[in-house]
């Protein structure tokens, strides 16, 4: 890795000290891929440094993966092996630290892989992860990590160093204090999802080329960031970058067409020109220029994974959004612009009253239920973001990807 040594120590300070803040006797669970391991590195010297009890760390092979969809029997594709459950389940009982790493090392090593094969095995994507993360039952982060093959698909280069270069702004690196930098960044956010709470929307419109989506809101719809709380009081930073607020919206009233703005990395394959139509909360069509049956494959997953769970908004004014730069990397991408999700609603971002309730409670309730989460970009400065408050009358929200409340 052509990062500096010290420079990956001040990324991990940060991520402890920002994103998921690490106790005397904890355990700590990091997972990436093998060419993740500098990074993984000083995060575990960093964790040790702090206290912590065991770092343990899972290192997934995408190639592995190319050969299952290659060779093995379909029926056998979706599995996942019982001992790599019980690793995130101990994990969530004891409300240990949880950060995945991201920045693939392949982003588009199954293209050419028949679809649904490739959609069938969602591994290293794994249901328990998503449990105790949607759950809070874990302090948990998402966290980048530059690599050769990454740059290569980006650049067009295998240039580490340049795309370090890139995100080192981004996580807010350059700055003197950049953990200062951050409180300040979400400070900022947590006052615009305010703002958002206050004025008590109905639904949200977006208006675009290829798209006019109209996405209903729950009740009371609650506005969110990611700093979260874990089960027994953590506060915590679930992604490291983070740009969003965002709401869970009604599954059941999400009517009209969207086309991604941003291409999607899905499975290991780039899905492009993505436009997914709605009625009656349920997509009825899915078009791509490439991966649409890879798509339709995913959100076959259940009943859930055809329907939206997450509604977030990102304006324009952000490192990641000035940079100009497609990142093929959800993480970045979907902190560069406005994004929606299938898939699984988000507990922060459901109406207080409905969280005690139990997966059909909140099916009824409007709370998507699902097993997947998938985020895909849909905004930016063609897309115009409109607000439907309480009495039916219509407020921009986003306009050239500037916030106009």
């Amino acid at each position: 890795m052509n990062v500096p040594a010290s420079e990956l120590a001040r990324y991990a300070d940060i991520v402890f000290d920002v994103a998921v803040p690490v106790l005397a006797g904890d355990r700590v669970l990091i997972n990436g891929e093998i060419e993740h391991a500098p990074l993984t590195r000083a995060l575990a010297e960093a964790a040790y440094a702090r206290g912590a009890r065991y770092v343990d760390i899972w290192y997934f092979d995408p190639y592995a993966r190319r050969s299952r969809v290659r060779h093995a029997g379909q029926d056998t594709l979706g599995e996942i092996p019982s001992w790599l459950d019980l690793r995130n389940e101990e994990l969530g009982r004891e409300c240990g630290v949880l950060i995945n790493l991201c920045g693939l090392a392949t982003p588009d090593l199954l293209s050419g892989a028949d679809p649904v094969r490739a959609g069938l095995d969602r591994m290293p994507r794994m249901p328990s992860r998503q449990r105790i993360q949607l759950g809070s039952l874990v302090r948990w982060a998402i966290v980048a990590c530059p690599t050769a093959e990454w740059a290569r698909a980006v650049f067009g280069e295998p240039d580490e160093a340049r795309l370090w270069e890139s995100l080192r702004p981004v996580l807010r690196l350059d700055r003197p204090d950049p953990v200062a930098a951050w409180h300040e960044r979400i400070a900022e956010l947590q006052a615009r999802a305010g703002v958002l709470n206050g004025m008590g929307l109905s639904a949200v419109r977006f208006e675009g080329p290829g798209t006019d989506l109209t996405i209903g809101l729950l009740p009371g719809a609650h506005w969110a960031t990611a700093r979260l709380e874990s089960a027994r009081g953590h506060v915590f930073q679930a992604n490291l970058p983070t740009e969003e607020v965002f709401t869970t919206p009604d599954h059941r009233r999400v009517d009209g067409t969207v086309r991604s703005t941003r291409p999607l990395v899905l499975n290991g394959s780039v899905i492009r020109d993505l436009e997914l139509t709605f009625a009656g909360g349920v997509v009825t069509e899915v078009r791509a220029g490439e991966g649409a049956e890879l798509v339709r494959t995913h959100q076959a997953t259940d009943v859930g994974a055809a329907r939206l769970g997450e509604v977030a908004l990102v304006d324009g004014s952000s490192p990641i959004g000035r940079s100009g730069i497609t990142y093929l990397e959800t993480l970045l991408d979907e902190n560069a612009t406005c994004h929606l999700a299938w898939g699984a609603g988000l507990p922060p971002g459901v109406p207080e009253p409905l969280r005690g309730l139990d997966a059909a409670g909140l099916d009824a309730a409007g709370v998507n239920v699902s097993t997947v989460h998938i985020d895909f970009m849909v905004g930016g400065p063609e897309v115009t973001v409109t607000g439907i408050g309480p009495d039916g009358g219509a407020i921009e929200l986003l306009r050239d990807d500037e916030w106009q409340v």
